[in-house]
C-alpha cells in the first residue's frame, strides 16, 4: 500500500490536544537540553583559558569544535532516522551528550577537553536533526506550525539558560562544578523527555540509499537560490556567535573585569533575537524575504558599530540590536530554503543547518588575527567584512529571484 495512503489511515495528533502538548513539551525540553549543553562553556572561556594557559584561539575551539561536529552529524542522523526511526536517536543522543558533559569536569588537559567537546557535538546533533521530521510524521499538518514555533523558542531559551547556568555556577564554584551540575540537570531532563515523548505511530522506515541522498544534496548546492541562503546563514552565524565569544574576553579584561556570572547574564541580549525571529514573518510580508535578509544584515552592522563604545550599557544595547538583526535574517533565510527547494525539502533544510553550524566553527580562524591586531576594533572590522559580503549575497538573491519571476509576470494578462 502507498505510504501516503497508510499515513492517511492513521489518526494524526491534532493541535492543542493533550497528546500534542505532551509531544511538543517533550521536544521543547529536548531542544533546551541540546542548547544548554552546547553553549554552557561560552561564558567560562576566559576562566578556562587561564586555567589551561592557552591562547584565545585554542580555547575558542571549545565552542567551534562542538558546532563543527554537530554540523557533520546532521548529515548522518537525518538519513539514519528515515531508516531506523527517530525517537530512539533523540533519546540516546541526549543521554550521550549528558554523559560527555559529566566527563568534561575531569578533562586533565586542553586536548582532552577538545576531544570531549567534539564527541559532545556529535551526540548533540541527534535531536535537532530529526525533531521537526518527527513532528511531520506524527502531527496533523495544521498542528506542525505552532509546535515548530514553540520548538524554535525553546532553542533560544536553551542557549540563554545554558550560558547563564554555566556562568553562574562556574563563578560561584568552578567550571568543573558547572559541568557536573549541567550534566546532572541534563540526565534528569533526559529521564523526563524519555517518558514524555510518545511512541511513534505513523513512522514507516525507508531504506537508506546513499546515491539518492548524495544526489539530493548536490542538487541543492547547484541551486543558486539555495546556495546563496546557505552562505548567508552560515556566514552571519560565524559573525554573530563568535562576537559573543570574543566579547567575553573583552569584558573579562580591564576596565570591565566582569566575572563569569555577569558574562553569563550578558547572553540575555539573545532575547532581542527571540523578538526578531517572532516578527520575521510579518516583516517579510511588507519587505519580501530578500528585503528581510537585507534589513537584518544592516541591523547587525549597526549593532556591531554600537559595541565599539567603551561603555557597558551601550555594548549591551549593541549586542541586543545585533541579535535582533541576526535572527530576523536567520528565520527568513531558513524559511526561504524550504520554499525554494524543488525536491527533498528535508535534506535542503538539513544542509542549511550544516552551513549554519559550520560557519560558527570556522569563526575563530577568521577572527583571531583581527583580535590579535586590534582586539575588539579588529573583531568589529572582521565582522563588517563578512557582513558586507552577505549583504551583497542578499542583493544578488533579490535580483536573481526577480529575473526568475519576470517570465511569469510577462506571461500574465
Amino acid at each position: 500500500m502507498d505510504h501516503a495512503v497508510i499515513q492517511s489511515e492513521i489518526v494524526m495528533i491534532q493541535a492543542r490536544t493533550a497528546a500534542w502538548w505532551r509531544a511538543t513539551l517533550a521536544l521543547c525540553l529536548g531542544s533546551m537540553l541540546v542548547f544548554i549543553n552546547l553553549y554552557a562553556p561560552q561564558p567560562l572561556l576566559p576562566e578556562l583559558r587561564a586555567g589551561y594557559q592557552v591562547s584565545t584561539l585554542m580555547i575558542g575551539l571549545v565552542m567551534s569544535l562542538a558546532t563543527l561536529t554537530l554540523a557533520v552529524s546532521l548529515l548522518v542522523y537525518g538519513p539514519l532516522s528515515d531508516a531506523i526511526g527517530r525517537g530512539g536517536i533523540m533519546r540516546l543522543s541526549l543521554l550521550g551528550a549528558a554523559g560527555v558533559t559529566l566527563l568534561l569536569a575531569w578533562a586533565p588537559d586542553i586536548n582532552s577537553l577538545l576531544v570531549l567537546r567534539a564527541l559532545q557535538g556529535l551526540a548533540l546533533g541527534g535531536l535537532p536533526a530529526v525533531a521537526i521530521a518527527w513532528m511531520g510524521d506524527e502531527f496533523h499538518p495544521a498542528a506542525i506550525a505552532p509546535a515548530v514555533g514553540l520548538y524554535i523558542a525553546a532553542n533560544t531559551l536553551g542557549g540563554i539558560g545554558g550560558r547563564m547556568l554555566g556562568g553562574s555556577i562556574g563563578d560561584w564554584w568552578s567550571p568543573e562544578v558547572a559541568f557536573l551540575s549541567i550534566g546532572g540537570i541534563t540526565l534528569m531532563g533526559v529521564a523526563i523527555f524519555w517518558r514524555l515523548l510518545p511512541q511513534a505511530d505513523s513512522f514507516r522506515p525507508q531504506p537508506f540509499q546513499l546515491t539518492q541522498a548524495a544526489g539530493s544534496l548536490l542538487g541543492h548546492l547547484r541551486n543558486p537560490l539555495l546556495l546563496g541562503a546557505y552562505l548567508i546563514g552560515g556566514l552571519n552565524f560565524l559573525v554573530f556567535i563568535n562576537q559573543y565569544s570574543y566579547m567575553t574576553f573583552r569584558l573579562a579584561e580591564a576596565p570591565f573585569e566582569l566575572d563569569a556570572h555577569w558574562l553569563g547574564l550578558l547572553f540575555l541580549t539573545y532575547l532581542g533575537g527571540t523578538l526578531g525571529s517572532s516578527i520575521s514573518a510579518r516583516v517579510a510580508a511588507r519587505l519580501s524575504a530578500t528585503g528581510n535578509m537585507l534589513t537584518g544584515i544592516l541591523i547587525m552592522m549597526c549593532g556591531t558599530a554600537i559595541t565599539l563604545a567603551p561603555v557597558l550599557p551601550l555594548i549591551v544595547v549593541g549586542l541586543t540590536i545585533s541579535a535582533f538583526g541576526f535572527f530576523l535574517c536567520h528565520a527568513t533565510a531558513s524559511g526561504w530554503v524550504g520554499r525554494q527547494a524543488v525536491h527533498a525539502r528535508g535534506s535542503a533544510s538539513a544542509l542549511y543547518l550544516v552551513f549554519y553550524y559550520l560557519g560558527a566553527s570556522l569563526g575563530p580562524l577568521w577572527m583571531e588575527p583581527f583580535w590579535l591586531w586590534r582586539h575588539w576594533a579588529g573583531i568589529a572590522l572582521s565582522s563588517w567584512l563578512v557582513l558586507i559580503f552577505t549583504l551583497g549575497l542578499a542583493i544578488w538573491l533579490r535580483h536573481r529571484q526577480a529575473r526568475a519571476l519576470q517570465p511569469v509576470l510577462d506571461a500574465s494578462p
